[in-house]
């Protein structure tokens, strides 16, 4: 996320690109909806992973409800990534992220580029050579 000991002035043009306004993500309602549907991603077969709710446990399976599609499936529980909170969306630093899998990821780069953001965090450039 953006450095938190920095204030940032969001009305500034060169942060549209790269600094999402957190008061606007971080909506209690938000977190509350997103823990009582057990949100997961699930593998799919054309857009990689979808975002479905956990339905019932059945000991190495679950059965989940596609989130955009309302179908339900049983799924392989190693199958199943943890989706991140709310609160995580748009991540400008994805190390950030409490679940840090390839699902998450590819997310928060799909969602950030939708939106219009740069998708890398500003700390990559502490790893850059100096003449760069």
């Amino acid at each position: 996320m953006a450095d938190p000991g920095v204030n940032y002035d969001m009305n500034d043009p060169e942060l549209k690109y790269l600094v999402v306004d957190r008061k606007l993500i971080n909506d209690p309602t938000a977190q509350a909806d997103w823990t009582a549907k057990r949100l997961v991603w699930i593998p799919h077969d054309v857009h990689g992973f979808v975002a479905a709710s956990i339905k019932k446990e059945k000991f190495d399976e679950l059965e989940v409800e596609i989130v955009e599609t309302n179908k339900r499936c049983v799924v392989a529980k190693d199958d199943v990534q943890k989706m991140n909170p709310p609160r995580f969306s748009k991540v400008e630093d994805m190390a950030e992220l409490t679940c840090l899998n390839e699902a998450s990821v590819l997310h928060n780069l799909k969602d950030r580029y939708f939106s219009g953001l740069i998708y890398v965090s500003n700390t990559i450039y502490m790893f850059l050579p100096a003449n760069i």
